[in-house]
């Protein structure tokens, strides 16, 4: 595929990455591309005209921004550790084109854009290239492997429930757009397109830093992104004025007592030694650790069997439960018979019998004899359990046993389930069945005092389910085994969340408290006496970047206080006054704001800024990037259009002390500093004008970690008035209404879109993917369909329009330019209201497909007198303007080029236009539809046996209503509630119906046989219009609209003839009888004219 047309600058890594890389696809080579490479041509040609101009760059005034001047919106910086994708260009196009319709308004607008490198992904990248040439080679010659089919897991049997609510999820994660067939990390580099000879070089994670983010800026711009490049830069310890930006940050955090350091649970990465973070995550982003309450089943000695080897020490089942407080109805425990269980050193005395997936949890909450490292003393399966007599916490029962359930994931907990039948369904049945059911029990050897005495405990009373609500709901449900999942599973769902809120203990100490009052008590008591230990465990699997297994672990390091009481005040505070677009959104921001507690912002390895104070550890990749944006507005004094900070000649990294980033952005003292007063003042100035700025965009998936952060920092960092304006959160992107995926195939890169439809092309199909919070879809088909409209549209302008300019109809309008430039004027007012609330597929929808319709329309409607020279120029100057935000360039060629216009029409100015006439579409739309009617009616007549084709037409207006007609409606009207868009009773309507004026004439009866059908159809007529149904003419004259319009009636209908009369004037024509009797049987109402055809025969007589 030639890359000449693309509109880039080659150079250094571009070049090296562009000469190895392959674009386009399959069918490249087979299809013509003339128009698209028509399109790259152009976008070539503009984006140098862009680049000369300086179009996107812009510097604050000297004066504050006044009320709606300016715009400053940005986007979460995409992380670096591979090339820009179509993903990342939806989420950041809704900026893109928000920004450019700002700035065709005349604001003055900031559009900026950095790259992220912080945390653990590109280190753990470049680690395991540089461990597959240390085990493979170099280039690496790796094994093959066969991969295997998994075997679908069993649904998760805990017996237990979630008293607290679910974590803000949405319709799909982002976690579940990474997964796919694993590869190495050469061959994921491979699949880019780059050598051997370059793969190598990713060893180092500094080169990541230097190689992706140079190539992604050539993208955005080859994109056509508006954006202010003398302000981007790169993150991390790489960028020396940035580190000190976060160096800064996180000292003001620390000096509001905003950080400190404690010990927590953490989402925890032992191959990489450090907490791991949401962005550090190949998968199992959002997951948060889930608590549970680790219940001390302590085994009964003597010991027998394989525990005989554990003489002399505490052995304790452990079962994780949420349910404390239902330990007083334990009557067993459960085990999984084909499980494979360890007895794992706890301390110099305590034994734990768990999974061993459990253990390694544990060794790193500092529940291991050996501090992360379990030590397993024997190896056991569920079946060397089954029997073991326990003596556990809390229940009745002097002695229970082990028993077998075979419903138990090893993956979740430890393994060892607690039973309480009375209000665990799963529980019950499983119980039910040992003791129904001889055979099981001795299946799994399993003797009958160990089950048959024991019988359901009383524990808690549950309004509408008594005191055994598992037993109530088990027979109400009518369960049949431990096995029927799907009833199980909606058994729970009745009764746990409802047992926690309106539950009564009936046992204990606490007999007669609300479950939900005493459940933290009873916890408190159980740990506080030694009968069990807190133990927590991430709530899914997460995989980290690395590639291991994430656990939770207890660990000593920085927080940031999320969640403090003040804190969260002044975030929700801040959230309550912001415009977020949709309901979904602030939702999932509310619930945010109520589960966030302490956050781990430090690491120990990866890329990024040291801590000031504590320089072992790294700030870590979610808590350097929350008010970057404010960085934006002096990156192009400090950087000197270097993004990696490098060459500045203005100012030194070292001279931005903590005084001098604090004049800047927190209204300090002036600092006593070596830069010039001058600069230093125009960097407050840049500051202070643009923000607070006014939108971020962002997928979905941030608020639950990054946007929420913001929101937190920008109150702790900045007063009220620099407080965030917008976010407006987006759905992830389908390609083709299927998920987007590199193991598939059904991926595209930025680049490789631009080179297979077009930068206009992509982004036109972008724009038409959807606005929601759903996944949105990129059609590749619209791309396609793009590239032809847009090349044809610029065709018929140079090839139709501007070669017949001269010949073109001027004078007065007809109707029909009437009708046409109160379509110019509707299609600005819907598209400008379509842009300002971010819904660009209805803009592109009200811009240019039904603006090109009502053209194509209005140029049928001229019919051989031609269109209005003025209104054709006006068509395509505000068609152009449109269109610019959405097809920048495809607007710049046709603005320049095709109409001569001088400027850039990305600052041409929105099109003026007058109040749109909604009376006049009306009438338009009346227009067109009554040559529809007549033309069906024209066709029936014409297909009737021995008919002769009609050649005169004479259509019957009626103006008004009238008679029984008109009282109908003004009953209606009096009888219709706008506001709720309802009418009252048929029966209300009736009575009215009777006392009015018809309802007193002799022939009643008869007129209400017509009346009742009209009133239904009238009602379905306003549901379907609105209220102007009831109107009892229209608001606009019938005869003038078609007396206006009879030439185009005429040849419409195919006719010689059409004349137009008045209803009451029936009488004075000489119509066939036939005809007469027909229009008797018919006539016209308002809205709806009557016609006669007739044929040339009928017309002598």
């Amino acid at each position: 595929m030639r890359l000449k047309h693309i509109g880039v600058i080659v150079g250094g890594h571009l070049k090296s990455f562009l000469k190895h890389r392959t674009f386009g696809s399959k069918m490249e080579g087979i299809r013509s591309h003339a128009r698209r490479d028509r399109l790259l041509e152009i976008e070539s040609k503009i984006q140098q005209r862009w680049e000369q101009g300086k179009v996107f760059e812009v510097d604050a005034p000297t004066s504050s921004a006044k009320e709606g001047e300016k715009f400053f919106g940005n986007f979460p910086y995409p992380y670096m550790n591979g090339l820009l994708h179509l993903g990342h260009a939806f989420s950041a196009s809704k900026l893109e084109f928000a920004a450019a319709y700002h700035r065709l308004r005349g604001k003055n607008v900031l559009f900026p854009f950095g790259f992220h490198c912080t945390g653990m992904p590109i280190k753990a990248c470049a680690d395991k290239i540089d461990r597959e040439i240390k085990k493979y080679g170099n280039p690496p010659k790796f094994p093959v492997v066969e991969l295997e089919t998994p075997v679908p897991t069993a649904p998760v049997q805990s017996g237990e429930a979630k008293a607290e609510p679910e974590k803000f999820k949405s319709k799909k994660s982002k976690a579940a757009s990474k997964s796919g067939v694993a590869k190495f990390q050469w061959e994921i580099m491979q699949s880019l397109g780059l050598p051997d000879e370059e793969i190598s070089k990713f060893a180092d994670p500094a080169y990541w830093l230097t190689y992706f983010p140079p190539l992604a800026k050539e993208d955005l711009k080859a994109l056509g992104m508006g954006v202010d490049w003398r302000r981007t830069f790169i993150t991390t310890d790489y960028n020396p004025f940035y580190d000190s930006f976060v160096c800064w940050h996180m000292e003001t955090l620390k000096e509001q007592g905003k950080i400190v350091k404690d010990m927590r649970y953490a989402i925890y990465s032992p191959m990489d030694g450090q907490p791991c973070a949401d962005h550090d995550r190949a998968s199992g982003e959002g997951v948060q650790p889930q608590e549970y309450t680790l219940i001390k089943m302590q085994v009964k000695p003597p010991y027998s069997g394989k525990l005989t080897a554990l003489e002399g020490k505490n052995v304790y089942l452990a079962a994780a439960t949420l349910r404390p407080e239902t330990m007083y109805g334990q009557t067993n425990a459960w085990v999984l018979p084909e499980g494979q269980y360890g007895a794992y050193e706890i301390n110099e005395r305590d034994v734990f019998i768990v999974t061993e997936r459990a253990a390694l949890n544990l060794a790193y909450q500092l529940l291991s004899k050996v501090p992360e490292e379990p030590t397993c003393l024997l190896q056991v399966t569920g079946q060397d359990l089954i029997g073991l007599p326990l003596m556990s916490p809390l229940t009745s029962h002097p002695v229970i046993y082990a028993l077998p359930m075979l419903t138990i994931l090893t993956n979740k907990g430890t393994g060892i389930v607690t039973s309480v039948p009375s209000d665990a369904p799963d529980d019950y049945m499983a119980l039910m069945d040992l003791k129904s059911k001889p055979a099981l029990r001795e299946k799994f050897g399993v003797k009958d005092e160990w089950v048959l005495p024991f019988e359901l405990i009383p524990i808690i009373n549950i309004p509408e389910f008594g005191n055994k609500s598992a037993e109530k709901t088990c027979i109400d449900l009518k369960i049949k085994s431990q096995n029927d999942k799907e009833k199980l599973a909606e058994a729970k769902r009745l009764t746990y969340l409802k047992g926690f809120t309106e539950g009564t203990m009936l046992v204990g100490e606490y007999k007669g408290s609300k479950v939900s009052e005493v459940k933290p008590v009873i916890k408190k008591m159980l740990l506080e006496t030694g009968q069990a230990v807190v133990y927590s465990e991430p709530e899914k699997e997460v995989m980290s970047r690395s590639g291991d297994e994430c656990v939770v672990a207890l660990t000593d390091q920085w927080y940031l206080t999320y969640g403090e009481a003040e804190w969260r005040a002044k975030a929700e505070e801040c959230l309550k006054q912001m415009e977020l677009y949709h309901d979904e959104t602030r939702n999932g921001f509310e619930h945010t704001l109520g589960w966030l507690n302490q956050w781990a912002c430090s690491r120990s390895f990866g890329l990024g800024t040291r801590l000031p104070w504590d320089k072992q550890f790294l700030v870590e990749s979610l808590s350097d990037s929350t008010i970057y944006m404010a960085y934006y507005t002096v990156a192009h004094f400090l950087q000197g259009d270097d993004m990696f900070g490098k060459t500045s000649s203005l100012v030194t990294p070292e001279q931005m002390t903590p005084a001098v980033w604090n004049y800047i952005f927190r209204g300090g003292p002036l600092p006593e500093t070596s830069i010039p007063l001058d600069l230093l003042k125009k960097m407050k100035q840049e500051f202070d004008y643009w923000y607070p700025f006014d939108l971020r965009v962002s997928g979905k998936d941030l608020i639950q970690n990054h946007l929420t952060f913001s929101i937190y920092n920008h109150t702790a960092m900045f007063p009220k008035e620099h407080w965030p304006l917008g976010f407006r959160c987006n759905g992830h992107i389908m390609l083709n209404s299927e998920k987007m995926s590199k193991s598939t195939g059904n991926f595209r890169t930025v680049r490789e879109s631009i080179v297979e439809f077009s930068a206009d092309a992509t982004r036109f199909a972008l724009a038409d993917a959807g606005d929601t919070m759903d996944d949105a879809n990129f059609v590749f088909d619209t791309a396609n369909s793009a590239i032809l409209r847009l090349t044809k549209e610029i065709t018929w302008m140079e090839e139709e329009i501007l070669p017949a300019e001269q010949t073109l109809r001027t004078g007065p309008h007809t109707f029909a330019d009437n009708v046409f430039d109160n379509e110019i004027n509707i299609a600005i007012a819907l598209t400008e209201r379509n842009y300002n609330s971010m819904m660009f597929r209805d803009a592109l929808k009200t811009g240019f497909y039904d603006f090109q319709t009502a053209r194509d329309e209005y140029r049928l409607s001229c019919g051989s007198a031609g269109m209005h020279k003025d209104l054709i120029w006006r068509y395509m100057h505000v068609q152009t303007k449109l269109l610019t935000p959405i097809c920048p360039h495809y607007a710049e060629h046709v603005w320049t080029d095709v109409l001569g216009q001088k400027g850039f029409a990305v600052k041409a100015g929105w099109p003026a236009a007058e109040a749109p006439n909604y009376t006049l579409q009306r009438a338009n739309k009346y227009l067109q539809n009554v040559i529809i009617d007549l033309r069906k009616v024209l066709q029936k007549r014409s297909a009737a046996r021995g008919a002769v084709k009609p050649t005169v037409g004479i259509i019957f207006v009626a103006e008004n209503y009238g008679g029984w007609q008109e009282e109908c409606l003004r009953i209606l009207q009096s009888h219709y509630d706008a506001d709720t868009q309802t009418f009252k009773s048929d029966a209300e309507i009736s009575a009215a119906l009777k006392n009015s004026p018809v309802g007193k004439m002799a022939d009643f009866k008869r007129i209400l046989s017509q009346c009742m059908p009209f009133i239904k159809f009238k009602k379905s007529e306003t549901k379907a219009v609105g209220v102007q149904a009831l109107d009892l003419r229209l608001p606009f004259g019938e005869l003038q609209v078609l007396g206006e319009n009879v030439n185009l009636i005429t040849r419409q209908l195919g006719l010689d003839t059409v004349t137009i009369h008045a209803y009451e004037d029936v009488a004075g024509l000489n119509l066939p009888t036939s005809q007469r009797t027909l229009l008797n049987q018919t006539p016209p109402s308002p809205g709806k004219p009557a016609a006669v055809f007739l044929a040339a025969s009928e017309v002598s007589q």
